[in-house]
């Protein structure tokens, strides 16, 4: 399980596969200077089921992994996950679709 750090105080713990596709899109967006909501779920954490964020260039991110190894990307995913991010209620975690026969 690797972690994402909003400013310094909001954590939240996800797989690291999951983690590198919302690193991909995440900073695909802030690169291209733009700000969007992210929300997500995390029912291991008791009386906090649901969190939202207000991602932008001016706020520190921090991806931390536990493997060592960079998960294998799949471009369905980002591609869906990246339509999320760009819809009116912002990123959210997505199915990862079938892995097409050029993922990286």
């Amino acid at each position: 399980m690797g972690t994402l750090t909003y400013d310094s105080r909001v954590t939240a713990s996800f797989d690291d596969r999951i983690l590198a596709h919302l690193q991909a899109v995440i900073w695909a967006k802030l690169r291209r200077g733009e700000a969007f909501p992210f929300t997500w779920t995390d029912p291991m954490r008791s009386g906090l089921g649901r969190t939202s964020i207000w991602l932008s260039p001016n706020v520190t991110l921090t991806f931390e992994y536990f493997g060592g190894r960079q998960p294998r990307l799949n471009p369905a995913w980002i591609e869906a996950l990246t339509k999320a991010a760009n819809s009116p209620g912002g990123l959210t975690l997505v199915p990862e679709p079938d892995h097409p026969a050029g993922a990286v």
